[in-house]
């Protein structure tokens, strides 16, 4: 008596394997829906994160006067400016470094190239390239070049 009990308190291979078989259609019936949830959160992490860093250079705009310089860049929002601009710059106006976008790459800067116009803060998106359409396309804030 005491053999049989013993066989019948595991699991077969059958029914390991079953269950097994039925995880694996789970995974893949959601798994591409989860990754495809994962790519748009990073394009409204990224969109979320150009309007912070335009907010904070419009906020530094007020203090100086002026927008950063291409060379200065958003750098600027972290280091004070050289000069007679380092009187005036109340910083730093972010709360951390300056960040990455969401792929990892640095946020591209142009500076205004009109009197009136805003600067140009861009993440290039999932494929690091200008252009690009969807997941890939190009996220900005200010004007247009």
């Amino acid at each position: 008596m005491k053999r049989n009990r013993r066989r019948e308190r595991g699991y077969s291979l059958l029914e390991v394997l079953i269950v097994l078989t039925i995880i694996a259609l789970i995974a893949a019936l959601v798994g591409p829906r989860l990754m495809a949830q994962l790519d748009r959160s990073k394009v409204t992490a990224a969109r979320v994160q150009v309007r912070a860093l335009g907010a904070a250079i419009e906020t530094m705009r007020m203090d100086l006067g002026r927008y950063p310089s291409d060379e200065e860049g958003i750098a600027l929002l972290n280091t004070p400016p050289r000069g007679d601009d380092a009187v005036l710059w109340r910083g730093p106006y972010l709360d951390a470094d300056t960040p990455l976008d969401p792929w990892g790459a640095a946020y591209v800067y142009a500076a205004p190239t009109t009197d009136f116009g805003r600067p140009r803060i861009v993440s290039l998106g999932a494929d690091r390239a200008e252009g690009g359409e969807g997941l890939a396309g190009d996220i900005a804030y200010g004007d247009d070049p």
